[in-house]
C-alpha cells in the first residue's frame, strides 16, 4: 500500500487523457513529456452532440482533431459518399494543419463526441517558440500525408484494373 503522501506529491502527469490520447496519433511520435505538456495547453478540448457537424465542406481548413471519444464520419454530403468512420485515438483534417484550402468533405459526429483540436495558429506558435519540436510534428506529419497518398495511389491503381 502506497502513502498518501507519495500520491500526493508524485502525481503522474501522463495521468491527463488527452495527453495519453495524443501519444497515440503518428503527428505527435517521438515527442518528450516536456513536449507534450506544451502542447496539451495549446489544444482545444471540445464536444459534439450526435449529429453535429464539426466542419462543413468547403468550409477553411484551421486544423486537425483528435477523437478522445465517440465517433466521427468524414462524408461528401453532396453524394453522401462516405469517405471514413473514425473512432478513439483517429485522427482527420490535418492537411489543413498545411494550407488554408477549403475542406473537401464535411465531418460529422456519429455519437456523442469529445474533440481535441489543435489549429494552424497552435502549430505556428510552437515552430516558434519551440522550433525543434514544431520541425517533429511538421516531419510526422510529412510522412502521414505520404502514407496516405501511397494509400490512395493504390486504391486507384487497382480500381483501374
Amino acid at each position: 500500500m502506497k502513502p498518501l503522501w507519495e500520491n500526493y506529491f508524485n502525481k503522474n502527469k501522463m495521468d491527463n487523457p488527452v495527453i495519453q490520447t495524443l501519444r497515440t496519433i503518428p503527428i505527435f511520435k517521438d515527442l518528450t513529456s516536456k513536449e507534450f505538456q506544451e502542447i496539451s495547453r495549446l489544444v482545444h478540448k471540445r464536444n459534439y452532440k450526435k449529429g453535429e457537424v464539426i466542419f462543413k465542406k468547403d468550409a477553411p481548413g484551421e486544423g486537425m482533431y483528435v477523437i478522445l471519444s465517440g465517433s466521427v464520419k468524414i462524408k461528401d454530403p453532396d453524394s453522401g459518399i462516405i469517405f471514413a468512420s473514425l473512432s478513439n485515438d483517429n485522427f482527420f483534417g490535418e492537411m489543413a494543419l498545411l494550407d488554408e484550402e477549403p475542406r473537401s468533405a464535411q465531418a460529422e459526429a456519429t455519437s456523442p463526441s469529445d474533440l481535441i483540436g489543435f489549429f494552424r495558429t497552435d502549430l505556428k506558435s510552437l515552430i516558434a517558440r519551440f522550433p525543434e519540436m514544431g520541425n517533429k510534428i511538421l516531419l510526422n506529419l510529412s510522412q502521414v500525408l505520404a502514407e496516405r497518398l501511397r494509400k490512395a495511389n493504390k486504391l486507384l491503381e487497382e480500381n483501374s484494373k
